[in-house]
């Protein structure tokens, strides 16, 4: 499976990726200017097009993560899952049977339509559920975080591991090691485990150890490197002609 961070909050980019065949999006409340308005609009988007779209909350609070849900999002991936306990309280915000908050009357319930057990079923079976695993204590804890029922799968957020861990070092190996733990530990568990590849060719080395889901850049990171591709490539055709 192949998606994007979506940073931009209109539905444009959203519209964009929907069309060109990537399977999901990850709206980013966490670093980005999404408000509620924002976010149901990307949503939306996803829609029209068949598109999951995942929603990095900001933070993974019960209130956070009912709204998403309730604005029609596929799933919720929380930020900063560092242990069993936190994973467990993030699956309880995200689950009717763990103590999400009901309601049938917004998108999600089809405005009234589902009658209450229905949404609660569908719901509970439809929704995906992702921690970021993004601190050293997570990665100490990976194997408990992966058994907590409910928990579908987790996003390796290499970045956020490099600074906490201040890997400075060539290739990083710190968190190539702690990579190498979570990917197994995934294995184990026989879930999900997401990563934001830097490159095709490090996306085919994680296939191999039988990840299968990546995160390609964002809308922001397409349109940086496709605008200066083009730049170079129009500078080069029209050098400066000497004065």
């Amino acid at each position: 499976m192949y998606g994007t961070f979506i940073k931009t909050p209109t539905p444009h980019p959203v519209e964009i990726i929907g069309s060109l065949g990537f399977d999901f999006v990850v709206i980013d409340q966490e670093h980005a200017p999404f408000d509620r308005g924002s976010t149901e609009i990307a949503l939306l988007a996803a829609r029209a097009y068949g598109l999951a779209a995942i929603v990095r909350v900001e933070v993974a609070s019960a209130d956070r993560i009912l709204a998403a849900l309730d604005d029609g999002a596929a799933g919720v991936m929380g930020p900063h899952i560092c242990s069993a306990a936190r994973a467990r309280e993030f699956v309880d915000a995200c689950r009717y049977a763990r103590g999400r908050g009901y309601s049938n009357s917004p998108r999600a319930g089809d405005y009234g339509g589902r009658g209450m057990w229905q949404h609660v079923d569908q719901a509970d079976e439809g929704t995906t559920v992702i921690a970021m695993v993004e601190d050293p204590a997570a990665i100490d804890e990976i194997d408990a975080i992966l058994e907590v029922d409910g928990l579908d799968g987790v996003f390796l957020g290499r970045g956020d591991l490099s600074v906490a861990l201040n890997d400075r070092e060539q290739g990083a190996p710190r968190v190539a090691r702690a990579t190498d733990k979570v990917v197994a530990a995934g294995r184990r568990a026989g879930k999900t485990v997401c990563v934001m590849p830097s490159s095709p060719v490090e996306a085919a080395a994680f296939s191999a150890l039988g990840v299968n889901a990546f995160v390609v850049s964002s809308d922001q990171g397409f349109m940086r490197s496709a605008a200066a591709a083009a730049l170079t490539e129009f500078k080069n055709a029209t050098p400066a002609k000497e004065a």
